[in-house]
């Protein structure tokens, strides 16, 4: 018995969201997915495949600069360990690929190094999921150690390839920065799976005249569930009024391939990777561009992370790593050589310099070509001196009247 000052309690019911309302959370809620389901969005997979199997396939060399001399080394033990085996589960293929994808989704890419005084005895991927960073309070003077699953470990035992960091510990993935497309293209994809389970059928209401009872309302709801259930051929009918009224859109009316054309577009622009990549569409320069704007700042951070823990303090002065792109950039290699050969032939740069860019060894030619017909002058002394006649001559002098009639100066 409820007295009348008595406040009704009744119980809530709380409605749980359907999953065709995903897409709708997706826009107007701020959902956070985790590395796996950004894995299931095609253009996500994809821009990571081409970066990674990019960077597997180039080899990386160990150069020394002996006096200007790049002198590659070929018989360390380092770089077998870069290119082949990596002495642990993975190989250096499997390797790589592992680490670029933790570059991108996760707090960065790190191999343990495995040392036996001064020398690398093998490399070992770690998921960054084990991976924990404790780091001091001093944002000038920063340190850190690294734990792995509690065990404490040195940063120069570990190669660390970051994406953007601040702190040289631990990077920022691409689902931090841009969540919010990365969610939406997930849930997408969840939405177009429920209408397919759903057999395409729009979600609605069923309007009666009148209040229906219980025994009704369970034989329409599993009729309806069997509709929805897209295992067999079924059909509800509708009587004594009812009335069917539609409450969602089809993906044809919202555009949902649009809708993914367009994210897979933006995604691509988050891994600077032309779209046409991806599509197997993509001309040379596309590639190029791809390659310049995409793989490139990964190669030169993986370079940079190399030569900071792969290298003895003593051999950071002359030993550096470097990836071996001549392959990759065949397009841009005539290019290349034709601005090297301008630059020879206007004599600002000699043979052996244009060697050492492209970490050659020297000839050790040390002369400038010079033509019969070219009149040198040096304007410091006046002197001009033409090689064809073997010729002197001395402007200053020949201003003023000295030397012989015809100005020659022996």
């Amino acid at each position: 018995m409820r007295w009348p000052w008595q406040k009704e309690e009744r119980t809530e019911q709380v409605a749980e969201p359907l999953a065709d309302d995903v897409l709708l959370k997706a826009l107007l809620g701020n959902t956070t997915i985790t590395k796996e389901q950004a894995l299931n969005i095609p253009s996500v997979q994809s821009c990571i495949n081409f970066v990674a199997n990019t960077v597997s396939m180039i080899p990386i060399k160990l150069y020394k600069d002996n006096n200007g001399k790049a002198e590659e080394v070929k018989d360390d033990v380092r770089v077998d360990l870069l290119n082949d085996d990596t002495k642990d589960t993975l190989d250096a293929v499997q390797f790589w690929r592992a680490i670029i994808t933790d570059y991108f989704l996760g707090k960065g890419g790190y191999a343990y190094i495995n040392r036996n005084l001064n020398n690398v005895i093998s490399l070992h991927y770690v998921d960054e999921s084990y991976i924990s960073i404790v780091k001091n309070a001093d944002p000038i003077f920063k340190d850190y150690k690294i734990l792995v699953n509690g065990k404490g470990y040195w940063p120069f035992e570990f190669i660390k390839i970051l994406r953007n960091t601040k702190d040289g510990a631990q990077g920022t993935s691409l689902i931090e920065e841009n969540n919010l497309i990365l969610s939406v293209a997930y849930n997408s994809l969840i939405f177009e799976e429920t209408l397919v389970k759903k057999g395409g059928n729009k979600k609605g209401f069923i309007k009666s005249p009148r209040k229906l009872t219980q025994e009704v309302i369970d034989k329409l709801k599993e009729a309806w569930r069997m509709l929805y259930s897209n295992n067999s051929d079924n059909v509800v009918i509708l009587n004594d009024g009812l009335d069917f009224q539609e409450a969602s859109n089809t993906s044809v009316e919202m555009q949902l391939n649009e809708n993914k054309e367009t994210n897979s577009a933006e995604i691509c622009k988050l891994f600077n990777v032309p779209v046409n990549i991806i599509k197997g569409t993509a001309t040379r320069q596309e590639y190029t561009n791809g390659f310049k704007m995409g793989v490139m700042p990964v190669l030169r951070t993986i370079e940079c992370a190399l030569n900071r823990e792969l290298l003895l303090e003593d051999e950071k002065s002359s030993f550096y790593w470097a990836f071996d792109t001549k392959e990759m950039l065949k397009g841009e290699l005539l290019e290349r050589y034709q601005a090297y050969k301008t630059a020879i032939e206007a004599n600002f740069m000699q043979p052996d310099e244009v060697r050492y860019m492209e970490d050659m060894e020297p000839l050790g030619l040390d002369y400038i070509k010079l033509g019969l017909d070219t009149v040198l002058y040096n304007p410091k002394t006046g002197e001009i001196y033409t090689p064809n006649t073997n010729k002197v001559q001395n402007m200053t002098k020949l201003k003023g009247g000295d030397g012989d009639e015809s100005g020659n100066q022996s």
